[in-house]
This record gives C-alpha cells, structure tokens and sequence, in this order.
C-alpha cells in the first residue's frame, strides 16, 4: 500500500521535475531583468552611465533622474491622470463593446451573425489609410483636441473580439442559455445575468490586454492632440525623448560653447519615466491573473 506521503501525481522524477523547475526559473529571470535593468540605469549617476556605460553595477547611484522627473511638475501629474483616465475609461466601453459584439457572433440563432463576421474580418485584412483615417475621426467624427480622440479610435479591436467570441463558443453551454430562455429571460438579460458571471476569465484577459493598449499608446495623442493638458504619460516620454535629441544635435551650432552636453538630461531620465510608466500596469496584473489562469484550465477536462 502506498501511503499518502509518498504518492505523487504524475510520472516524473524528482530530478526531472527540478530540471524543469530551474529551466522555467530561468526563463521567468530572463524576463525580469530587463525591467530590473531599466531601474539599475534610471537610478545610475550621469557620471556612472559616462564612464561605464550601461552597468548592473554603477559607480554611483543617484536619484537625479527620478528628481528631474517630478520637477516637470503639473505637466507629469496631469499627463498621469490623462493616462490613468484614458485606461480605465477606454477600458470599461471597450470590453463592454467586444462583449456585446462577440455574444452577437457566438449566438448560432442570430440571423445577422455572418454580416458581422465578415465585417470584422474585412477590418482586419484592409485599412482605410491614415490620411483618411485622420480626416474621418478630426473632420467628421469632431475628435481633436480631446478625450474622445484617445478613447473611440482604439474601442474597438477585431483580434480581442475573437477572442472573446471563442471563449464564449466554448465556455459557456447552449443548454443554460436556453434554459434561461425558457425561464423568459430577454437577451440582455441572459448575457449580463448568466453569460457574464461565468465568463469572468474571458472578460479579464480581454481587459488586461485592453488596458495594455491603452496604456502604451501614444500615437493618437500624436495625431489628434495638440492641448499640453491633454497629453498622456507616454507621449510626454516620446515628446522629452525628442527634445533632448534636439537640444543635443543643435546647442553647438548655436555656439552655446559653455553647455556640457553630458549634463542634459538623458538615458536616466528616460528610465526613470520608464519606470513610471510600468508600474501602474505591474500592480495591475496580479488582480488579473487568477482569472487568467483559470480561463487557461478551461476545457482542459472534459466530461
């Protein structure tokens, strides 16, 4: 008889499995230093980053570069805000758009359901262009200068529609929603009362990767926006990033001969707002990530 101390689950040994367990070890390291690496140089003396160059050991470390940060001010607390608020808002009407859309297509009684689909395809396989695409959403749709400019264009996303169509298709049973049916539920009720509570993981990855976009994108502020009061975080990274080459390639033409380049604020800060960029998105993940993980062990038993 077995006992219970020496049962094990599976068939692989204990070598294997700490083989395994030092290779994925390994693999999650890798992914780490690189951010661990950001904070080394957005904590790294001018000086040190002169000299050495890129380092996990700099000769000195310095918060100059998270200081030059904060001394921008209202402008970095209100390009924060504007990122924070374009994120969570953009978030909740894009997810609850993907959801309505991808119910629609996984209901095989929906007579529509093919248009849609095709639709949804054909946006995926060809583009207006930007030329026109900026001419629509400034000129017809009024979205300059505003919130709506960094919100609406990015709403709708036709991969993370699959995705959530598929989900649904293969999560949620037809019997439940009939039975739902039966009991004289409409459909907004059926999919906001039974469809909705079972298809949290779906919704979470859809979310989190919804977020994601909005978070890091900077290229609509480029295009509609022109407000300082308006920016979001990551454009005000591009926009630094771009002056400091700028002030770099043209304060010697000018003959400011006293300036001492190495002095202007560069890779450090660069860095530093790096690392204010990330952080909010990696405290957010660990509120995402058991719904993720169970959304990955669905259909892994089947009955």
């Amino acid at each position: 008889m077995v006992t219970k101390s020496k049962f094990r689950g599976n068939s692989v040994s204990r070598l294997s499995e700490a083989c395994i367990h030092v290779v994925i070890g390994g693999f999650a390291l890798l992914c780490v230093i690189p951010f661990i690496f950001i904070i080394i140089i957005a904590f790294s003396s001018a000086e040190s980053l002169r000299t050495i160059g890129y380092s996990f050991f700099p000769t000195e470390l310095t918060t100059a570069s998270f200081q030059a940060a904060f001394d921008m001010g209202d402008q970095l607390w209100r390009s924060f805000f504007n990122s924070v608020f374009v994120t969570v808002v953009g978030t909740f009407f894009s997810v609850l758009i993907t959801l309505l859309y991808s119910y629609g297509l996984s209901r095989p009684d929906f007579p529509l359901r093919k248009g849609f689909a095709f639709f949804l395809f054909f946006t995926m396989v060809f583009g207006g262009g930007l030329v026109p695409t900026v001419v629509v959403i400034r000129n017809v749709l009024g979205l300059s200068n505003n919130f709506g400019a960094l919100i609406i264009p990015a709403m709708i996303i036709p991969f993370h529609v699959i995705i959530m169509r598929t989900f649904l298709k293969s999560s949620v049973p037809e019997a439940l929603v009939e039975s739902a049916r039966l009991d004289g539920a409409g459909e907004f009720r059926t999919l906001f009362s039974i469809v909705v509570p079972i298809s949290k993981p779906g919704i979470a990855t859809v979310a989190l990767l919804t977020a994601i976009n909005y978070w890091n994108d900077w290229f609509l502020a480029l295009l509609f926006v022109r407000d300082r009061t308006l920016f979001p975080l990551q454009y005000l990274l591009m926009e630094m990033q771009q002056n400091i080459e700028f002030l770099r390639r043209n304060l010697a033409v000018v003959g400011a001969a006293n300036v001492n380049f190495a002095d202007l604020p560069g890779e450090g800060l660069r860095m530093a707002l790096a690392v204010i960029i990330v952080l909010p998105i990696a405290f957010a993940y660990p509120f995402f990530q058991r719904y993720i993980i169970s959304g990955l062990t669905i259909g892994a038993v089947k009955e």
